[in-house]
């Protein structure tokens, strides 16, 4: 068992001032199972720490990732069929590669549970290998 992370989570364990900071930082530096970062997250992550953080933030986080804190999950071929498939399925609802890519990423590895933020989107999201995702933090 691993526990996936989803972007909001491993932004707000960055972010000091973002309000779910704590629980995040908490949630993560608590996590007895190795911790596993979609690289698509990774991407989404990068993007908001250069729009309100300093370049020495990602740098860290590069460095916790080389030392083993985190382990960086790549999409693999078949991942692209069920991203295109949910991106279909779930159009009106906004769901866009990330999200897809998140759930895709889950579904292949047999995880049960996804640190996430993000409810109104991964709470509609039916993955193949159970009913429904546990989402944490409650």
């Amino acid at each position: 068992m691993a526990l996936i992370l989803d972007t909001r989570p491993l932004y707000a364990s960055l972010d000091r001032s973002d309000q779910d900071h704590a629980a995040c930082r908490s949630l993560i530096e608590a996590a007895p199972e190795p911790l596993l970062v979609p690289s698509t997250v990774l991407a989404e992550v990068d993007y908001w720490i250069s729009q309100r953080l300093s370049p020495g933030v990602l740098v860290a986080l590069l460095a916790d990732i080389e030392a083993g804190a985190y382990a960086v999950v790549d999409l693999v071929r078949s991942d692209y069929a069920r991203v295109r498939e949910l991106c279909d399925r779930y159009a009106d609802a906004d769901i866009g590669f990330v999200d897809a890519a998140v759930l895709a990423i889950v579904e292949r590895l047999g995880e049960s549970k996804l640190a996430t933020l993000d409810r109104r989107h991964f709470a509609l999201l039916r993955p193949r290998h159970r009913d429904a995702i546990d989402l944490i933090p409650a």
